[in-house]
């Protein structure tokens, strides 16, 4: 990505400039929280297929995340093969069952109860994608020589979330999943120690009986996430 010899600051004319009123800055914020009140985590998939050109342009709003350096330490694999789907499905489970058996800790355990979670994880297989996070530790120049990547798990859990937004905008449901450990990953995907597996994106329509949990819908008042300093 990088050359090692044409690395140097090059100031360029601000491209895309948004000006608007007040009142029209507030009215697109009141739209953008209207549309994501709307978006829900489902466990409930339908096998409807998603067109891949859907996936790739959600992932392209991904890389216009900001990152430290702008090193962009991502990568995303978009998963639709239905072996390589059952076989990560496996893979997750088995770890899961280590978790509700008592790897987690009774507090945790408890803390997921009204989420209604267990190890069984039919969503990945059902929904028509998976997409598998991946944060770079370290990238390489052009020469095969390594360097540091900077605020890795910062630039990546930003990326991240443009990509459920992105996904959400094109009208379809994501769910995270995180089994851990999630070594296996890089095996059953090909990607190299460089790479650390973060997540795991169900991606898909909800199925017509889908449901979510009651206390998904609990969300914190602005004045329990926000402080003002004025």
């Amino acid at each position: 990505m990088f050359s090692r010899s044409h690395i140097a600051f090059e100031a360029l004319e601000l491209p895309d400039r948004a000006n608007l009123s007040d009142a029209e800055a507030l009215a697109a914020a009141q739209a953008a929280l209207a549309s994501l009140r709307t978006r829900h985590s489902v466990r409930d998939f339908a096998d409807t297929p998603v067109p891949r050109e859907i996936i790739e342009t959600c992932v392209l709003a991904a890389g216009t995340a900001p990152s430290g350096a702008n090193h962009q330490p991502w990568h995303f694999v978009a998963i639709s093969n239905p072996a390589l789907k059952h076989q990560i499905r496996l893979a997750s489970e088995e770890e899961e069952r280590k978790f509700y058996e008592g790897g987690a800790g009774d507090e945790w355990l408890k803390a997921l109860e009204p989420i209604g979670t267990n190890e069984d994880k039919p969503h990945l297989d059902i929904a028509p994608w998976l997409i598998v996070v991946f944060a770079q530790r370290w990238g390489e120049f052009d020469d095969g020589t390594r360097f540091k990547n900077y605020y890795v798990p910062e630039s990546v859990g930003i990326a991240t979330g443009f990509l459920i937004w992105a996904l959400h905008n094109a009208g379809l449901s994501v769910l995270t999943h995180t089994p851990n450990p999630m070594k296996f990953l890089n095996a059953a995907l090909d990607r190299p120690a460089s790479e650390k597996p973060v997540m795991i994106l169900a991606v898909g329509h909800p199925a017509e009986d889908a449901t979510i949990p009651r206390v998904a819908k609990i969300k914190k008042p602005l004045d329990q996430i926000l402080s003002i300093r004025d």
